[in-house]
């Protein structure tokens, strides 16, 4: 009996999760002290179904229904007991010799002589008045549990989730609890003064006191200023590792919609939440797609962009600072920004996030390679030095990339060819042994290659060259010089651009030269050139002619540049004129330099030339090897 009754608990508690869609906990596996008793409306829906079907099905005997006329024979017979007589129905027990009483019910037909002919035989009957309350409040009740249902199931279709119409308001926010974030400034390298400014942010959320004590105020926000790559969001979260608060990240664009007021919204449910969970941080990631300068919209009016960013300074002006809550946002494009963000009171503190230089890599790089195995010829200072320019980002993907070369050849450990390997990847693309050349283009590009190496190593003030080679790489590079600084630059001199622009124009004079021809392979070195030389009058003022003026006014980012330049000059047309005189003037005089000196190196050209289509490749030792050749024959020569 006991098995029965848990069955038809069991039972119940399954109906009951299919209608609320929610699982029934079992009191015997649950802390009674977290339960809660709520009435629902499910359950007096399903006892009033529970109660129909037991007066439908349970509510009395199962009757034979017979026709009216057998009932009348019956009359006559005088064969009837326990009739009862309904406006619609007649019941009752028909007893026949030697049978036991069986219940019977006919449908009455309209008939006056009934009641006469029952009186006559001495039958005994009675009225019956039926109660039609259960039927009328199942016929009014069932439509309106089912509206009911289709009214919770559209709401709860319209709010569930991050999509829901009735949730667009919400903002979504990623939040990371105290424990969540992993990362702290022991996991971020090569950005110690990025780290020194952000210190004192890490104080505060810990003892806000001490740091108000002489009656200084913390800055509400710190905007991270950097690259893309160099670290912005590591830093934001390792200050929440750091001092042990919750994280609440978003992006920029994850504010606006097309629904106005939208993004409103979600900056306030952002501040309320944060103010509900302080001391805590606010990490908003691409700022620049929020806080870009207002009245920038070609269309006009009041978009709902700026609306959007007229709530976050409104909130951020709203808040108390005492309260722990800090906001961090990180962006590569600051110059857009609106200067009302960047104000004190709002964005008090920029910390630039610059690229890293030697050193800051080869600390970015102890940091990735923790859990790589690594081979004792693996100098991590060297691979800084061959990755001038790499960000953070670049940095984790050289490793990551090197470790997958090495468990591809079934290497026990990642060793330096890996890793030379995987920066020929990034920087040149793919490798494409496969790719079918003509011997006529494979000469070609061999002198070409040929050409840049081959000035490269007459010119002193040139980076040295590390490798040259004829393979195929990416979508269009048919081969590649690398050349390796031996040190951070951050200026260059007339004369090292210069020798630059010659190293440029080498491959395409070495096809000149040996072929008497020229091919379409000096397309990316043209146009580097010619940025060059435009960049040397109209930027730097290093054009004799047209003095110490500069003819540019851009409003790029010195972190991202996206070639967005201004299209009104402010020049007339015969500076213009004589701007490209000057460009064509300097592209020139360095075109006839690298031509006189192929001419007279021809025999260091054809050689290189030879054994690049022989190995395809030449690099290390072959390099330096032929390189010294060429300086001690170019340091015996008169200069060109």
């Amino acid at each position: 009996m006991a098995a029965k009754t848990d069955g038809d608990s069991s039972f119940v508690d399954k109906v009951i999760e299919r209608i609320q869609g929610s699982k029934v906990t079992d009191p015997n596996k649950s802390d009674p002290s977290k339960q809660k008793v709520r009435f629902s409306v499910w359950y007096f829906v399903i006892a009033m179904l529970v109660f129909a079907w037991f007066q439908s099905y349970t509510g009395g005997q199962q009757r034979e229904t017979v026709s009216y006329s057998d009932f009348k024979q019956w009359v006559r017979d005088g064969k009837l007991e326990n009739l009862v007589v309904a406006p619609e129905q007649i019941t009752g027990n028909v007893q026949e010799e030697g049978k036991q009483a069986r219940p019977f019910v006919a449908v009455r037909v309209e008939d006056p002589e009934l009641v006469g002919q029952l009186e006559q035989k001495g039958i005994k009957f009675s009225g019956y008045v039926e109660n039609k309350w259960l039927g009328a409040m199942v016929s009014w009740l069932l439509p309106l549990v089912f509206f009911i249902f289709i009214w919770f199931f559209l709401m709860k279709r319209m709010s569930g989730g991050a999509q829901g119409v009735l949730s667009l308001g919400k903002a979504r926010v990623k939040i990371y609890g105290e424990k969540d974030v992993k990362v702290t400034f022991n996991d971020v390298a090569g950005i110690d003064e990025a780290k020194g400014e952000l210190e004192e942010v890490v104080q505060f959320l810990k003892d806000p006191e001490k740091s108000q004590r002489l009656g200084g105020r913390i800055p509400r926000g710190v905007l991270l200023v950097g690259a893309p790559g160099t670290g912005k969001t590591l830093l934001a979260k390792a200050v929440a590792g750091e001092a042990g608060v919750m994280f609440f990240s978003m992006s920029g664009s994850e504010f606006v919609e097309m629904i106005v007021g939208v993004g409103a919204a979600r900056i306030r449910d952002l501040f309320r939440q944060a103010k509900e969970h302080a001391p805590c941080i606010i990490f908003l990631d691409e700022m620049d797609a929020l806080g870009k300068a207002r009245g920038l919209n070609p269309m006009g009016g009041h978009d709902e962009r700026e609306q959007t960013l007229n709530q976050l300074l409104v909130e951020m002006d709203g808040f108390d600072p005492r309260a722990g809550v800090i906001i961090l946002a990180a962006t590569n494009r600051p110059d857009i920004l609106d200067p009302a963000l960047l104000r004190p009171g709002r964005f008090d503190r920029h910390v630039a996030i610059d690229k890293p230089d030697i050193r800051g890599r080869e600390a970015i790089l102890k940091v990735h390679a923790k859990n790589v195995e690594l081979g004792q010829d693996v100098d991590l200072k060297k691979i800084a030095a061959m990755t001038t320019g790499f960000v953070g980002a670049d940095l984790a993907n050289l490793i990551n990339e090197a470790a997958l070369i090495a468990a591809r050849g079934a290497a026990d450990e990642v060793t330096m060819a890996n890793f030379k390997e995987a920066a020929d990847r990034i920087i040149g693309g793919l490798e494409k042994k496969n790719r079918v050349m003509s011997l006529k283009e494979k000469r070609i590009v061999a002198y070409h290659e040929s050409g840049h190496a081959l000035v490269a190593m007459l010119l002193p003030g040139t980076d040295p060259v590390s490798k040259v080679s004829i393979v195929p790489r990416g979508i269009a590079a048919l081969g590649y010089t690398q050349q390796l600084p031996t040190e951070d630059r951050y200026l260059m001199t007339r004369d090292e651009l210069l020798d630059r622009l010659q190293v440029l124009l080498g491959g395409r004079v070495a096809e000149e030269v040996i072929f008497g021809d020229v091919s379409t392979g000096a397309q990316n070195d043209l146009q580097r050139a010619s940025d060059i030389a435009r960049s040397m009058v109209m930027e730097y003022g290093m054009s004799e002619s047209l003095g110490l003026l500069t003819y540019t006014h851009s409003p790029q980012s010195r972190y991202l540049d996206l070639g967005l330049g201004s299209n009104e000059r402010e020049y007339s047309e015969r500076t213009a004129q004589q701007i490209d005189e000057e460009k064509n003037r300097i592209i020139n005089e360095a075109h006839q330099k690298v031509l006189l000196k192929l001419n007279k190196y021809r025999d260091s050209l054809e050689k290189l030339a030879e054994t690049l289509l022989e190995k395809e490749s030449i690099e290390g030792e072959d390099v330096n090897k032929f390189a010294e050749e060429i300086r001690i024959q170019a340091s015996s020569d008169a200069p060109l």
